[in-house]
């Protein structure tokens, strides 16, 4: 009779002084499966364009999405903070047609692993960005009324699913009609909406970590617990 040798995995960490303060991903995230894009395996994206959060956080990779005009001077900056991949905004909104593909062009030849385009992008301008790219189209879904089938036809590598409340249920809509699709999505604010997101089928989930000017305060806060009871505190080199 063989007996199965059980070993438990231990995992060394270094975290230091001046880092150890650093944003870290919840632990739950690492459920998923991940998908693998040029050999790294992504579980977790942190949704953000803050240079300053890029470098103190402990995510696989970068969502760089934001609310204006794609401009190449904003997903190079990221780019050059960030010591992980990313994936970045180009258009698909108010920003349409070529100037979504010229974007993603440019993108591509700055190093960014995947090009994301918003919900009202058309599966024409989709088709085109396959033409051009060798890089990941990541095509955002919000809607559980998307024809999800089109939008892959069209070329789309990963959807990339933002529905709010509605999320786990719009992924596990997609999972049971496409089994194989990667699907990146929002995972909200506590530990239980990841999990459900992650069991309705996600692969990867996209975390918001908290702002720049909430960390700050919440320092700012110890800073003055610190002089009011203990005076000031000592300085470490």
């Amino acid at each position: 009779m063989t007996q199965e040798l059980h070993v438990r995995k231990t995992v060394p960490a270094y975290e230091g002084t001046l880092r150890s303060h650093m944003i870290m991903i919840p632990h739950c995230i690492s459920e998923c499966s991940g998908i693998r894009v040029f050999g790294r395996r992504i579980k977790s994206l942190a949704f953000t364009t803050d240079v300053a959060i890029i470098r103190n956080i402990n995510a696989d990779a970068i969502i760089a999405v934001y609310p204006f005009t794609p401009q190449p001077a904003i997903h190079r900056a990221v780019m050059q903070a960030a010591d992980m991949p990313v994936f970045t905004g180009v258009g698909g909104g108010v920003t349409r047609g070529m100037r979504v593909v010229n974007l993603a062009n440019d993108a591509e030849h700055e190093g960014a692993f995947g090009v994301v385009v918003n919900a009202p992008t058309s599966n024409e301008v989709v088709h085109m960005l396959k033409q051009v790219l060798d890089i990941p189209v990541v095509v955002t879904v919000v809607s559980d009324k998307t024809d999800v089938a089109a939008r892959i036809e069209a070329g789309a590598d990963i959807l990339n699913v933002s529905g709010a409340q509605k999320t786990p249920s719009i992924v596990r809509k997609i999972r049971e009609q496409f089994p194989e699709v990667p699907i990146i999505a929002t995972g909200g604010p506590t530990d239980e909406t990841i999990l459900e997101t992650i069991r309705a089928g996600a692969n990867a989930i996209t975390y918001t970590p908290p702002s720049n000017g909430e960390l700050f305060a919440q320092s700012m806060a110890r800073y003055r617990r610190e002089l009011d009871g203990e005076g000031l505190p000592e300085h470490r080199f």
